[in-house]
């Protein structure tokens, strides 16, 4: 099958060339867009005055009964196709005869492959921020179950201070916002349609490019024809959203297998989000939480690829561009994955309350409290910071809690201090005094919990499918 560019050529390409120059195999998962843009296209141009109105009928019933085809499987496509967007047009032709020809007019591959690319990508984003909207809903009923449930924070994996575990979900809850944030800013600036920049230079033909952008669901036309077809930076830009956003899942993810091993044991991970061994029977492996921390490296990837592929290409289309859909396609399966598989093992998981209580009498948890509780004393915070210091020392020299201390070790320490001014050091209280805006008091908490809900409630509907 000659291409449908082959006029100006007298050979035709060696087929070794065919297959290294085909993205068929990768692009045709973009087929709907492809047909609905084509679609939206001939509308315009019939419209305009540039073909007829039967012959936009013709075009859009073969598109129609195309898309049918290869939905059912019943079409196959091949490295002759070379790519999604000529394998369809020849089908077209073959299916509509010579009107079909009349199909490319005033558009490129350059601006057809964008318009693809940004319906594909809006449409997968829209899915991405229902699934962080549904974890982050998760997110919130934990955070409710275990408001008022003690846990340990930790600074430098080492035990620093007593705080909820309703804290702790709501520091994720957080992280998962501003990854939706993101996501509705890059969505808003990828919102133009390059339908009509054409090669790069627009069209000598009267076009209205306002008019296919509205078909085709975009906020706009995109404003400069060459910027149109020759940067992938909407591309870039979801990249590094999925980065970010995998990083919160890895980081989260790490925690899982720490709190699942058996020197923490804090929580009990669902049996169907995780595998045994095939020599071991014993074992009860957190291996979800294993991938999802491993996913992130090639997500990671994807965006130094595009990065680097994108890197020193001249204005304006150049071939380099076809490899920015690979490394998108998976950045996008990987991130919707992960989010799917977190959120269901997050909501299937249980805390062992009992067993993280157990923890508190290690690392002197309330010495901060301590601490803060004779700068009540009118004592300078530094002064306090001190004394404290040398009440934990002499409780490691003595093998014994903060609580165990004399009046007469006290008082070794500084004149100041007592039993009696050490006051209610209970982790119940030194956690319920936290209520400073952002602190992990249970009543605080649930103010985060309260702010996060209106938040979901508030998010733009047309984004995604709420």
């Amino acid at each position: 099958m000659a291409n449908l560019w082959s006029g100006r050529f007298e050979k035709e390409m060696d087929q070794i060339v065919k297959e290294f120059n085909a993205s068929i195999g990768f692009d045709q998962r973009m087929y709907q867009e492809d047909i609905d843009g084509s679609i939206a296209h001939v509308t315009m141009l019939s419209a305009q005055g540039i073909v007829t109105e039967e012959e936009g009928r013709q075009i859009i019933a073969g598109l129609e009964t195309i898309r049918g085809q290869i939905a059912a499987g019943e079409m196959v496509f091949t490295a002759e196709d070379e790519d999604i967007h000529m394998g369809i047009e020849a089908r077209l032709i073959a299916e509509v005869g010579a009107v079909g020809k009349k199909l490319h007019t005033a558009r490129s591959r350059n601006d057809q492959c964008q318009v693809d690319g940004r319906m594909y990508l809006k449409k997968e984003m829209r899915e991405i921020l229902d699934r962080l909207c549904h974890l982050e809903m998760i997110i919130l009923q934990k955070a409710e179950q275990y408001a008022d449930c003690i846990t340990v924070g930790f600074t430098h994996v080492q035990h620093a201070q007593p705080i909820t575990l309703g804290f702790v979900f709501m520091a994720y809850f957080q992280m998962f916002r501003r990854d939706i944030e993101r996501l509705l800013d890059t969505y808003e600036r990828m919102d133009l349609c390059p339908l009509g920049a054409c090669a790069l230079a627009g069209t000598t033909l009267p076009i209205d490019r306002h008019q296919t952008a509205a078909l085709l669901g975009f906020a706009a036309p995109t404003e400069n024809a060459m910027d149109s077809v020759s940067d992938r930076d909407y591309s870039l830009e979801f990249l590094s959203d999925a980065s970010i956003s995998m990083m919160h899942l890895s980081r989260w993810a790490e925690e899982f297998v720490w709190w699942n091993s058996q020197e923490f044991s804090f929580i009990d991970i669902d049996d169907s989000y995780c595998t045994g061994s095939s020599i071991m029977p014993q074992k009860k492996n957190p291996d979800m939480a294993e991938l999802l921390r491993g996913k992130v490296g090639r997500v990671y990837g994807d965006l130094m690829q595009l990065l680097t592929v994108m890197k020193g290409t001249p204005l304006a289309y150049n071939k380099d561009f076809q490899e920015d859909k690979e490394s998108l396609f998976d950045a996008v399966d990987t991130w919707k994955a992960s989010l799917a598989i977190f959120a269901n093992m997050l909501e299937k998981t249980t805390f062992k309350t009992e067993r993280i209580a157990a923890q508190f009498a290690k690392g002197f948890l309330h010495a901060t409290d301590i601490a803060e509780h004779f700068v009540k004393q009118n004592i300078p915070f530094r002064e306090a910071h001190a004394m404290v210091g040398c009440m934990v020392k002499l409780c490691e020299q003595r093998g014994c809690a903060l609580t165990d201390l004399t009046d007469a070790e006290l008082a070794g320490i500084d004149p100041r201090i007592s039993k009696a001014v050490l006051g209610d050091i209970s982790m119940e209280a030194c956690v319920t005094a936290r209520a400073s805006f952002g602190g992990t008091a249970p009543c605080e908490v649930r103010r985060q919990i309260e702010t996060g809900r209106a938040f979901l409630a508030a998010l733009p509907r047309h984004c995604y499918n709420k």
